[in-house]
C-alpha cells in the first residue's frame, strides 16, 4: 500500500511558515517540528479530499476536529493541534494567500482540568520500606526521602551537591528552573538518610573518585534521571504499590499531603519553586477530592 504523501507545493508552503516562525520568534526545534507535525495532518487529511492547504474551508477543519474527537485524541493535543492551525491560516493571510481564515469561527475544545496523580500517606510509608540495606539501597533511602521531605524535582534531585546540604540548619539549597534558588528545610527523617549515605554509603561508592555530586551510582559518577525513574519504578513493586511511580508523583505527594495537613497556599508555592501561585492552585483540587471522597465514605448520609 502507497503511503498518503503531502503534494510538494503543500510541503514547501509549510516550510515557509516554519521558517517565519523561527525568524520572527526564534521557535525552539520541538516547538517548530509540532507545528509542522499538526499541518502535515491536516495536508493528509485534505489531501483525501482532493484538496490543497489553501483550499481548506471551515467545514473541513470542522470535519477533521469532529474525527479526532470520534478517535478519542486528548482534548489537550486536539487544542495544540487546532492552535497551530489556526497560526499558520493567519500567516497566510498575512501573505494574501487566503481571503478567508478557515479557523476564524472555531471554537478550541475544552479542556479538564487534569488534577496530578499522588500517592496516600500509607503508600508513601510502604515505598520508604522498600529500598534493600545495602550501599545503593541506603542511597535510594536517601533520595526517596530527600524527594518527599523537599518535594524536588528529579533535575533537582540528582543534580545536588553536597555543599547545597546544610546537616546542622536542617535545610537544603536548591537550584530550580532559571537557576532560582529557595531555602527548602528537611525533615528528621530525612536528615538522617542522608547523613547515612553520606557517612557509609557515598564512601563506598565513590571510592577513589572526586566527585561533588551528592547521589552517585555504583561508577561513583552522578544519578541519571533515567537510572533513578527506574530505581523508583521497581522499589514501587517491591512495596506493593498498584499505580505507577515516579519522582514526579512522589513530588505531589510532598504538596498534597502538605496541604491535607494544613499548610497555606503561599507556603507551599515558596517551598515547590513556583513563579506563579496558580501552579500550585491545583492542590487544593486534589485536596477537595480528598475531602469529597472523605466525606462519601464516613458520612451516614455520604
Amino acid at each position: 500500500m502507497t503511503e498518503l504523501r503531502l503534494m510538494s507545493e503543500d510541503q514547501a508552503l509549510i516550510q515557509r511558515f516554519l521558517d517565519s516562525l523561527w525568524m520572527e520568534n526564534g521557535l525552539s526545534q520541538k516547538t517548530l517540528e509540532s507545528y509542522g507535525s499538526d499541518l502535515k495532518q491536516l495536508g493528509l487529511w485534505l489531501l483525501k479530499k482532493n484538496k490543497k492547504l489553501l483550499q481548506c474551508q471551515r467545514e473541513h477543519v470542522l470535519s477533521y476536529l469532529a474525527w479526532r474527537v470520534s478517535k478519542a485524541y486528548n482534548p489537550r493535543s486536539t487544542s495544540r493541534f487546532l492552535s497551530s492551525v489556526r497560526r499558520f491560516y493567519r500567516y497566510c493571510l498575512r501573505e494574501n494567500l487566503i481571503k478567508d481564515d478557515p479557523t476564524r469561527l472555531i471554537d478550541s475544545p475544552k479542556i479538564g482540568r487534569s488534577l496530578p496523580k499522588t500517592m496516600t500517606e500509607a503508600e508513601v510509608e510502604a515505598l520508604l520500606d522498600a529500598p534493600a540495606d545495602d550501599a545503593l539501597g541506603q542511597r535510594d533511602l536517601a533520595m526517596l526521602e530527600l524527594l518527599y521531605a523537599c518535594g524536588l524535582r528529579i533535575s533537582e534531585l540528582i543534580n545536588l551537591e553536597v555543599s547545597q546540604l546544610s546537616m546542622q540548619q536542617g535545610v537544603l539549597r536548591v537550584s530550580g528552573k532559571g537557576n532560582k534558588e529557595r531555602l527548602v528545610p528537611i525533615g528528621e527523617a530525612a536528615l538522617e538518610a542522608v547523613q547515612h549515605y553520606i557517612d557509609y554509603s557515598r564512601v563506598e561508592l565513590l571510592g577513589n573518585k572526586q566527585d561533588n555530586t551528592l547521589f552517585l551510582n555504583r561508577r561513583g559518577s552522578g544519578m541519571t534521571r533515567q537510572a533513578f525513574w527506574h530505581r523508583i519504578k521497581q522499589h514501587g513493586v517491591t512495596a506493593g504499590i498498584p499505580k505507577a511511580i515516579s519522582p514526579h508523583v512522589l513530588r505531589h505527594a510532598f504538596a498534597t499531603h502538605l496541604l491535607n495537613h494544613g499548610a497555606d497556599l503561599r507556603s507551599l508555592q515558596m517551598l515547590l519553586g513556583h513563579s506563579d501561585l496558580s501552579t500550585t492552585q491545583i492542590y487544593t483540587f486534589v485536596a477537595q477530592e480528598r475531602l469529597k471522597s472523605l466525606h462519601s465514605q464516613h458520612h451516614p448520609r455520604g
